[in-house]
This record gives structure tokens, sequence and C-alpha cells, in this order.
């Protein structure tokens, strides 16, 4: 499920929340039409809220990194408050574009709903990194809704140069579009008027409602129900909208577990036009029976003919605080075992044993080998460039681009809901991390920041940098006569982002860089699950508690790996191992069965979509055929699954996310790189999923792969059966997928070698231990204050709002609406 937020129209799923709802609301991508639908207690004036509080750049609570120098500016950096306030400004003064405000706006107006940078191309980056050329010229992406008319859309422009001049412009974006335009109809852009239709239907079988789930759905103060359904919407013909909504539980508590309480019953509406009079109640379903009417419906339920089936309703077991063990501590013990403290990883010597550096203004980082810079984005979220080992670039471009969540069930809400969450964006969703819990209080923290309806949002700590110890080795060797090992030292970039009922964390998510050379991609998913009820969907989920099923779906999350070799001419290398009879001259005659590596490389885009081979056989890597090792053999980078093992939709051609899911049927894509193909997704997509502004199918023209600059387009995620460990929350452990990036005929050597965090015990089985080779390391020596470890709970902090327009930057935070 996915909430409505402050500033953005709510997508389908939410057309009809419920006005009383106890929950946050949350973002979708276009902007809010109804800030009606906020409760009260969650509007507060930034004034009042953050006090004088002007500055919000710094990196966290308790350890500050030792500055890097950035070798050059971030140019992918996320637009500036003073930067979204000038293009907004810049917007507003094209009469062509008859802009009102955010904060007046209306569903009828046209006006801005997101701003944020618009990457630079890499051609030109490149020219510009190797002295060719000079800076790229800075530019926005603005998406505008435009409701002025009984047919609206919104469309995305390229705004710029930035800082804006007399020569910036704007024109819409259609060369970043497979379809040629940057342009979205828009079939939910009434939202209010669904709301409020849903709600009028409601209340004309309230009695009915009463009867059979014992709730209020009249879209009053005193509703103990919310009304919300399938997202996206459906268009039985291209200018025919339906959507199926359901009734669910609102609860009472401040847990958020409306998604565990549904209620089983069902309406269907036909809301094609602007025109509510237009719209009609096409039927409702019950028990598994589909009633053609209200009317058919209303006379079944006055007949006797409706049983009555279980309500869910709240309880303790929708909640997430600590409700106790149910074993005995033992007569040994003198407290639980939870009660103690678990063990601290602490940095030695305080903030001075830090032993990576950071410039918080360019957000470059640098650690052991790897550098590296950091954007943010509101769609996507969290993403690294530049990323270089021992100076060379490895990978260009690492993030992500997409993330579905595709339901299935025997109802039609679980049937017809397939997420495409970066409509509702990362960023939104990327709140503060709680030291000492999602991060060690010793990492260093990071602010990020969006521009949405003409708000600047900053997130307090919302990325996180650290080392840790993997507590394995890294490597280990030992006979009778010595004893060699080396710690496993990783770095981690880390942001999670709540989107709706899930908490996503790393990338979404983890960047992890370890001390050979190589990055994990991690992905893991918690957080409340979106259940279904439990009447006839047995071969759809299990039953999880006494009117519930676990609603299976896929999460699956797709990266873009721009991975560069030695330069940009690069090719994917494909090494298989397969079973062989061979007959050798050495084997007198017999044949033997063994196995051998077949190599060959994936010749063009038309073979770069890719399943993981079976029991794991095949190796891929990015390599560079002209650059080979002193051994003559391509050096280069290999991607493998790591944990979950790599995955793609089950559902290859689904009824609801149709062109739009072109990227999700395969484990692995590689394609050329072009500076007209960025991204692989696109955040309007959802509003037409038929006719999408990016179809990453139309990327596949059967151009050769071969000494090309390579792009490989990875899926991970997970196959989700709810089960009764998913109550009240899925847990982290079970829910991850990763990706692996290594090193391969790369360096010469084990990079173990390379770092002084290795140790040699020379032995004698009689005299015991006779020399110790540290090699020049350290050790941590002295007390360590604990004190400093334990989290800081009241530095929680939350999220800065800043009004764009009209922008006063004396007053940014007046009258102004908070998020959390």
């Amino acid at each position: 499920m996915r909430f409505s937020s402050p500033w953005f129209v709510a997508s389908v799923a939410l057309v009809c929340a419920t006005l009383a709802s106890a929950k946050v609301p949350r973002v979708a991508y276009p902007k809010s039409k109804q800030a009606a639908r906020i409760r009260n207690k969650f509007k507060h004036s930034l004034a009042h809220r953050h006090g004088a509080e002007r500055s919000f750049t710094g990196t966290g609570w308790q350890a500050s990194a030792p500055v890097a120098d950035a070798p050059f500016t971030n140019i992918w950096a996320g637009l500036s408050d003073d930067e979204a306030a000038d293009v907004i400004a810049f917007l507003h003064n094209q009469p062509a574009l008859n802009l009102t405000a955010a904060g007046n706006s209306t569903a009828w107006d046209n006006s801005i709903t997101v701003v944020d940078t618009l990457l630079p191309n890499k051609t030109d980056v490149l020219a510009y990194f190797a002295g060719k050329a000079s800076k790229p010229d800075r530019y926005a992406r603005a998406t505008i809704w435009f409701g002025t008319t009984e047919n609206p859309w919104i469309q995305e422009f390229q705004v710029g140069p930035i800082p804006i001049t007399n020569s910036s412009t704007y024109a819409s974006l259609d060369w970043a579009s497979t379809k040629g335009s940057a342009v979205q109809r828009n079939y939910i852009a009434d939202d209010a008027l669904v709301t409020e239709y849903c709600y009028n239907v409601s209340a004309s079988v309230q009695d009915i409602i009463t009867d059979l789930i014992n709730g209020t759905a009249m879209g009053g103060a005193s509703d103990d129900l919310d009304i919300w359904g399938i997202d996206p919407v459906w268009h039985p013909t291209p200018e025919t909208t339906t959507q199926w909504m359901t009734f669910w539980r609102i609860p009472s508590s401040i847990f958020d577990g409306e998604t565990l309480l549904p209620q089983g019953l069902y309406f269907e509406l036909n809301t094609t036009g602007r025109d509510p009079s237009g719209w009609a109640v096409l039927g409702w379903l019950y028990a598994d029976t589909y009633y053609n009417s209200t009317n058919a419906f209303r006379a079944a339920w006055e007949a006797g003919e409706l049983p009555k089936l279980e309500s869910n309703v709240e309880g303790d077991w929708i909640g997430t605080d600590y409700m106790g063990p149910n074993t005995d501590v033992g007569a040994n013990s003198t407290m639980w075992a939870s009660e103690k403290p678990p063990p601290v990883q602490v940095p030695p010597g305080g903030e001075d044993g830090i032993r990576y550096k950071v410039d918080v203004e360019n957000k470059y980082v640098e650690w052991m080998d790897f550098t590296f810079y950091i954007s943010y984005s509101r769609d996507t979220g969290l993403r690294l460039f530049d990323i270089r080992y021992r100076g060379e670039r490895i990978v260009y471009e690492l993030g992500l681009e997409e993330a579905i969540a595709h339901y299935a069930g025997n109802d039609p809400v679980q049937s017809g809901t397939a997420y495409l969450d970066s409509f509702y964006g990362f960023g939104p969703y990327a709140f503060q991390l709680l030291a000492g819990y999602d991060c060690p209080t010793y990492a260093t923290f990071l602010n990020t920041s969006f521009h949405a309806d003409e708000v600047s949002t900053t997130h307090l700590n919302s990325i996180c940098l650290f080392e840790y110890d993997t507590g394995y080795l890294i490597q280990r060797h030992s006979n009778d006569r010595y004893l060699a090992v080396t710690k496993n030292i990783a770095f981690v970039v880390r942001s999670v982002s709540t989107v709706g009922n899930y908490d996503y964390n790393s990338t979404q998510f983890d960047y992890t860089f370890y001390l050979d050379g190589s990055i994990e991609v991690i992905v893991r998913a918690s957080g409340y699950i979106q259940s279904a009820y439990y009447y006839a969907n047995g071969n759809y989920g299990y039953q999880i508690h006494s009117g519930l099923s676990g609603s299976m779906h896929d999460h699956c999350l797709l990266f873009k790996a721009d991975i560069d070799i030695l330069g940009t001419s690069n090719s994917l290398a494909n090494h298989t191992i397969v079973p062989v009879t061979e007959t050798y001259p050495w084997s007198h005659g017999a044949t033997r069965n063994s196995m051998r590596l077949e190599r060959s490389y994936v010749a063009s885009e038309d073979a770069g979509k890719i399943m993981w081979s079976e029991n794991a056989q095949t190796m891929l890597m990015v390599v560079n055929a002209d650059e080979p090792n002193s051994f003559g053999e391509p050096r280069g980078y290999r991607i493998a699954p790591g944990k979950g093992g790599g995955m793609h939709l089950t559902v290859t051609n689904s009824s609801n996310l149709l062109n739009s899911q072109s990227f999700a049927t395969h484990d692995l894509y590689a394609t050329v790189r072009k500076d007209a193909e960025p991204r692989a997704a696109h955040a309007l997509n959802n509003y037409d999923v038929a006719n999408p502004i990016i179809d990453f199918a139309d990327f596949f023209d059967g151009e050769t792969l071969e000494q090309t600059d390579v792009v490989l387009w990875f899926n991970l995620g997970m196959h989700h059966v709810p089960h009764t460990g998913d109550l009240p929350n899925t847990v982290f452990s079970t829910a991850q997928g990763s990706m692996l990036i290594s090193p391969h005929n790369y360096l010469l050597h084990d990079p173990s070698r390379d770092t002084r965090q290795t140790v040699r015990i020379d032995y004698d089985d009689t005299k015991g231990v006779e020399t110790v080779k540290t090699f020049g390391a350290e050790f941590s020596k002295g007390a360590t204050n604990l004190t400093n470890t334990v989290p800081d709970f009241w530095a929680y902090r939350g999220d800065i709002a800043v009004r764009k327009f009209p922008y006063d930057p004396q007053h940014p935070f007046n009258n102004t609406v908070s998020i959390v």
C-alpha cells in the first residue's frame, strides 16, 4: 500500500483514503490537491517545530570524518534550495505555462510538482574529466501538472542552464523518452472527487456495511473504515478508466497496521472523465460472489443470502512493541538474555580512529583504495558516481532505477495491485536514520533533500557512512608451521526509505565496499505486509490470522551498473563451466567425464536479455578485450548474484503493468550506453502503463556489445509469500537480495596481501609460537568509553521544509507543512 501526501495527488491505490485516517499521509508522485485530507495533528509550522534553525548541513551525532578534497565539484549533486527556487521562479515567469502557485492550486490548475537535477550526459562528463572540454552546463528537470483541460496531462521539462540567466530556456524533455514525448495523460487527476464519490457509495450501503463488517465509512471524523484499492488504474478501452476499491479497518493505536486489516468487501467503479455525474458503480464482490449493481447487492443482503464472515480487527498483534519471551529464563540466570547489552563496534581512538574521508559539500568519499561521489534524487534515492579503485574508474554510475511490488490474489484488489515505487519516490521517504540501530553511533551522517510542490524538504542524517568488521576473514590459511589471517573490513553507504507500508533497507539500500575491490549492492525489505482477506484465497497465500491471508507478491528492484574497465570500450564475456566427455592423449583411448570452461562474448543487444544459469555455472564479466593482463587474460569485473540468487518478476506479462514492466522479465540485461537512454524506467509511467514515457524494451535494437560502452541492468528482490512470521512486520533477515561486482583477472594477486590487517604466526608443535608478524599494523589499546556508543534517541529531529514560491530566504519556514 502507498499513502498520499500533503503535496502530491494520491495514487490510485488511495483515491478513496479516509479523511479520518490515523496514519501519516505518504507521498505519491504528482502534487496533492487536497491538503484537507491531512489530519490536523500532522500540521506543524516548521518555524514552531524547528525554531530558529537555519543551517542543516552536517555529518551526524557522534563522529565527524576527516575532510576529503574532491578532485571535481559533484556535477551530479541534487539541486540546492536556491537553485530550486530560481528554477521555480523562472517557470512562473513563462506566460505560456499559465502556472498557479502550488500552495494555491487545484486539480484544474497548472502547477509545478517536482524539480530535480537533470544528470549531465556521460559523454560530456568524461570529456570534462579528461580536460578536453569545459565543465558541463547544469540543468534541472521540472515536472508540471496541466489540469486546465478535460484531458489533463503531466509533462517533464529540461530547464537551464542554471544558475538562471537571460540565456536560460525550457523545453519538453522528449529526447529522454522512448516514445519521443515526455507527456503522460493523467487519468487520476480528480482524486478528491473520487474520494467523495467513494464515501457517497459507501454511505448508500452503510446499513449493509454495519451488518457485515461492523464499521463506518461515511467520510467523517468518526469513521473507523478506510477505502482504497488498485494501483495502477485499469483501462478496459483506451478511453475508459475503471478501478476496484475495498474497505480496511483504521487502527486506533499509533501502529499503522491498516494493511493487516482488510475487510473482504469490494466494489468496482467506472471513473472515466472528470465529471462525477458520469461515473458509476459497476458491481460489488463479497464472499467470492459478484453482484452487478448496488441494487443486486442490496437485494441479496435483504434476502439473507450474504454470509457473516470474520472481520479483521485491531489487537496487540499489529503492534511492534516488545511483548515478552515465552520461555523460562532458567534457574541460573538473573535476567532475560535480551536485557543484557549486545556487542557493539567502536572506532579505535574515537574520531581519530576513523579511516575514511568525506567532502560533505560535494558528497565525495575516500576509503582505502576506493573513491566515489554520492547523489540523491526524489525518484530513486541514493546513487553513486565515478567509483574508482586504485585510481581507475571501474563504475561510472550505480543506482536504483525502479522497484515493482506485484501482488496476486483471488480478490480484484490484490490481483489488480502492482506498485511502481518511483512514482511515489524514494527520496521523500528517506527519513532520518537512528544512530545505534540503523547505523553505528560512530557513523558519519549526511542529509538529503528533494523539491516537490514548490517546497524543499531536507531529511536530516538520512545517509550514513561507516566502516565495520564483517565478522569473517577475507583470507585464512594454516598448516603445521604457520597461521596467516587477514581481517575482512568493509565500508557501507546506507539509506533507508519507507515507501508506504514497507521499509526498504540497503541500497535501498547498502552499497558495501570490500578490501578485495568488490562492491556489493544489497536491498532488504521490512515493515507491514499488504495482506488479503482470507476468504477463497488459499491458492494465493497462507492463512496467517483469524480473518487474514498473506498476499503473495514479488519485490523486483532494477539497478543500473555502468561499468567501465580501463575506459569505456568494453565487452560482456560469458565463461561457462560445462560437462564434457573427453578423450585425452594420456587416457589410452578411454573417455572421461569431466568439465571444461567455454568462453564466448555476448555479441549484441539481441542476446542481452539474460537469465542466471542453472547451478550458477556461468560467469559474466565486463572486460576490456584490448587491455589484457600480463598473462593475456582480459581484465574485468564479474557480476554475480549474492544473497537471494537474483530474480525477475514471476508474471512476465502483467495485466496490471503492460509495457511498463519490460525491465523485469529477465534477471540481467546488457545494452549499449547512450546519452538518450539514461533511465530504464520513469516515475510518470504509472499514469499510463500501456504508453510509458520509457519502455525499456525499446532499448534492444541489435547493436553490437563488443568493445563498446556496455551498461548492465540487474534485478534484485524477493518472491514473498507471507507467513505467520511476517506478523506484525517482515524481518530483514529473510527478505533480502544482493549483487556482487568483483575483480576478475583485474588484479595480479590476492588483494588481501595489500592490507596491513594481516597477521602471520609461525609456530612449532613443541616450542610454541616462534614469530609474530603484524607488518606494521596498529592495534586498539586502552580503555573505551562505551557511553559514547549509547544512542541518543532524543536527538531524532525529522525533516525540514522550505517554501520555494514565493521564496523568502529570510523566512523560509513560515506556514510550511511537514510530512512527518
